[in-house]
């Protein structure tokens, strides 16, 4: 009897090869078959989002723009000539218009985003150290002074454009 199983366990090695090598063939096979599923998943979901990625990134050079001290300045002339009052309305322009742009972020990378909050707050900052100047007594000398500061040091949205930019050209 012990003589009789040898033979039959050397005769099920093959098949033992053969079935093993079989499953191993059959399992690289769908493994492959789902990374190419998941690629192409990718790269379809890749081609719906790129325009809403882009028209995100357009609306926050839109946003960049507006809020160019400059272009601000044109757009939102003072009410009166009391320094603080229009302090207060350009930086509650800058922050309407930021909240108006704010659901973009989902669309940009972390580092971009945060790059054009740098601009929003570097834009406000340089409006409330104009206001603290001595010199500035009116809002008609805080509007040449911030233009004078922004045409010697650049504005801090032309920084933010330039990475957006360059973010941009990376989606090509």
């Amino acid at each position: 009897m012990k003589l009789e199983i040898v033979p039959l366990l050397i005769s099920l090695i093959p098949s033992l090869f053969i079935t093993l090598l079989a499953l191993y063939y059959f399992k690289t096979h769908t493994d492959n078959e789902e990374k190419r599923r998941r690629f192409l998943l990718h790269k379809e979901n890749q081609k719906q989002a790129l325009p809403l990625r882009l028209q995100a990134y357009e609306r926050i050079v839109l946003f960049l723009e507006r809020i160019s001290p400059g272009k601000l300045l044109l757009r939102t002339p003072p009410l009166n000539e009391d320094k603080k009052n229009y302090e207060s309305l350009l930086v509650h322009t800058i922050e309407q218009e930021f909240d108006h742009n704010l659901t973009q972020q989902i669309y940009i990378s972390d580092e971009c985003w945060n790059i054009v909050k740098a601009a929003k707050n570097g834009t406000i900052a340089l409006v409330r150290q104009t206001v603290l100047k001595e010199e500035v007594d009116s809002a008609s000398k805080m509007r040449e002074m911030i233009l004078t500061a922004i045409v010697e040091k650049g504005s801090p949205s032309d920084t933010a454009l330039s990475a957006i930019k360059s973010e941009v050209e990376d989606l090509f």
